[in-house]
């Protein structure tokens, strides 16, 4: 199946892939690689999903909320190729910045909701090296902030 096909089979809503607010890109295409900056968690209303993991939020919690980051990874690279996510060949890496207390040791759990999200959505092609980094703040107080590297055809 194509990524629109697994789209649309697993009623994924892409929202609207915004611009920037800052002085760097959104997306940059450097040969074959296309680089996706940070999105941060932000629910299906457009409403920030803030928190610390292990204070305000649970795993299951921050799962979810970095489902929704890889949702805007996706919007961003559908909107860097034009529409046409059959221009990507495959998901390289992807990097998970996860607010949380001292004591929180559950980051690869949460960063699993973007790398599950990303494989049912390209499939093989969606398998990806990664990281899942603890941090005590992130952008605007979201619990949750993902960036991604694909290869194009």
């Amino acid at each position: 199946m194509s990524a629109e096909d697994n789209i649309k089979k697993n009623n994924i809503i892409l929202p609207k892939a915004p611009d920037p607010v800052g002085s760097y890109l959104a997306t940059k295409i450097v040969d074959k690689l296309l680089f996706i900056s940070g999105q941060i968690s932000i629910n299906d209303k457009g409403e920030l999903i803030k928190g610390k993991l292990g204070k305000d939020l649970t795993t299951d919690d921050g799962y979810n909320a970095a489902k929704r980051c890889a949702i805007s990874i996706i919007a961003q690279a559908k909107k860097a190729c034009s529409g046409d996510l059959n221009k990507i060949k495959s998901c390289n890496k992807l990097t998970g910045f996860v607010n949380s207390t001292n004591d929180f040791t559950e980051q690869p759990k949460v960063i699993n909701g973007a790398s599950d999200l990303i494989v049912s959505v390209f499939g093989d092609l969606g398998k990806h090296t990664r990281a899942a980094v603890s941090t005590n703040s992130l952008p605007l107080g979201v619990a949750v902030e993902v960036d991604a590297i694909f290869e194009l055809n």
